[in-house]
């Protein structure tokens, strides 16, 4: 696929995978919008979208446009998708990486951070998904990618880590 000119939205690309997929996509003569919600240098993470935006813009030719959103609510995510759609005149690739992570066994496991893993890896997913659908039926090339696990059900997965596989595996679904 030839990304030149092609808008893209990538979530949680303020560092890690995202950062280098949006880097990638810069290079290439993408337009690209980064969500995240790490607007402020986190004493334990580096970067944030700002941060991150200045070293993608200077990678290509594109736009770039960083967005405040945290996909665990659904009126930010309308209101980066409408903002960059907006602002690039549409929508053509979802890419689906913000993701929350706690490699632990389910006696391990609190509420609460189950709660958070399936909040942004599922229904953060979905939700991102459903509103960017309009713009990427418009698109002659609409995509969306999940940064997500081929669907293996082998049971090494299971034991160890049961909250988060079951919500990598949901967000693998949804596409």
């Amino acid at each position: 696929m030839v990304f030149s000119n092609k808008n893209v939205l990538i979530t949680g690309a303020s560092r890690g995978i995202g950062k280098a997929i949006a880097l990638k996509l810069a290079a290439e003569g993408a337009n690209v919008a980064i969500a995240s919600k790490t607007v402020e240098e986190h004493p334990k993470l580096e970067g944030t979208i700002y941060s991150a935006a200045e070293e993608i813009d200077k990678a290509g030719p594109g736009k770039v446009l960083p967005l405040q959103a945290d996909i665990r609510f659904e009126e930010q995510i309308s209101e980066a998708v409408k903002k960059t759609a907006e602002a690039f005149g549409g929508i053509d690739i979802l890419i689906n990486n913000a993701s929350a992570i706690s490699l632990s066994s389910t006696e391990q496991t609190e509420a609460k951070r189950y709660d958070l893993m399936h909040d942004i890896n599922v229904r953060g997913t979905f939700l991102m998904s459903r509103a960017c659908i309009p713009f990427l039926k418009d698109s002659s090339s609409g995509h969306i990618l999940n940064i997500s696990p081929p669907l293996n059900m082998d049971r090494k997965w299971f034991p160890k880590h049961l909250a988060y596989t079951m919500s990598k595996y949901g967000m693998s679904m949804i596409v």
